[in-house]
């Protein structure tokens, strides 16, 4: 698994990384913070490249991260 902590990452990222993680394409992220799907893949290859990612299969692996970190931080009550 990637540790979180050891990545910077911006607020940006951040948010971007939870859409993905929501399962939205680039174009619906970019609609969503109002950037350009070019803006939106620059913001996932910079992450992808400061966690040393470069298998498709091992960003999976990030975004699961991002996505149990934010279920651990903002438990959904039911």
């Amino acid at each position: 698994m990637v540790n979180l902590d050891e990545i910077k990452i911006t607020r940006r990222d951040t948010e971007v990384l939870k859409l993905l993680v929501a399962g939205c394409s680039n174009r619906e992220i970019a609609e969503e913070l109002h950037i350009s799907p070019r803006t939106v893949k620059q913001h996932l290859r910079t992450l992808f490249l400061r966690a040393g990612i470069r298998d498709g299969r091992k960003r999976v692996k990030l975004a699961t991260a991002m996505f149990l970190k934010e279920q651990t931080c903002n438990p959904v009550s039911v």
